[in-house]
């Protein structure tokens, strides 16, 4: 199984991919939108935490920017009724402390707005994961990973939003009355999305 690999983004998918050049080898990684957001092709390395998804049909990687974010993963996948999907959707709007800080405190509030992400699978993942997913969570003005934040933090939350689904006039408006200043492209799409929900 692969763990973890270290390269250089050459191309973004539109389907939440990006391909990483590990030796002149490329592979195909889906990692949660907010990363896909601060990944740009460029001679830079990264390193990705993987985890090695195998089906009958297919043998997929999805990649992380922390081991903490892969754990909340393989923990969320073990959730009865959320798949590799949903459980990047989510990993897509809060990282792992983000999200072990949210269901420690019973914050249902925070699953507002994440397509897919109904009230029956929010109580499913306060029960299921109240005392596994033990991570301190970050300060909002964190710094994201080294040369990998977007110039234009609320840009950068439209792109997400329109690879979420939204529409891209939709995904606008959303962001217009929203001050970025301090904030990471996380906490704004977070903010986004519960304009998005009202």
């Amino acid at each position: 199984m692969i763990g973890r690999l270290h390269g250089v983004v050459v191309a973004k998918g539109g389907d939440g991919s990006c391909t990483l050049d590990v030796a002149g080898v490329g592979y195909e990684v889906f990692v949660p939108i907010r990363t896909w957001a601060q990944l740009v092709p460029s001679s830079e390395a990264v390193t990705l935490h993987i985890h090695t998804h195998v089906r009958e049909e297919a043998f997929v990687l999805y990649g992380f920017l922390s081991v903490q974010d892969r754990s909340a993963f393989r923990q969320l996948i073990g959730v009865s009724s959320i798949g590799p999907k949903l459980a990047l959707s989510i990993l897509g709007v809060m990282d792992g402390p983000r999200l072990a800080a949210a269901i420690g405190r019973g914050e249902r509030q925070a699953f507002r707005g994440i397509p897919g992400v109904g009230q029956k699978t929010v109580e499913r993942m306060l029960v299921d994961l109240r005392d596994k997913l033990l991570f301190e969570e970050e300060s909002p003005g964190s710094a994201q990973a080294p040369g990998k934040a977007p110039d234009d933090p609320r840009r950068a939350v439209v792109e997400v939003l329109v690879q979420m689904g939204y529409r891209g006039a939709e995904a606008e408006r959303a962001v217009e009355g929203i001050d970025a200043e301090g904030k990471t492209t996380e906490v704004l799409l977070r903010e986004a999305l519960i304009q998005l929900a009202r």
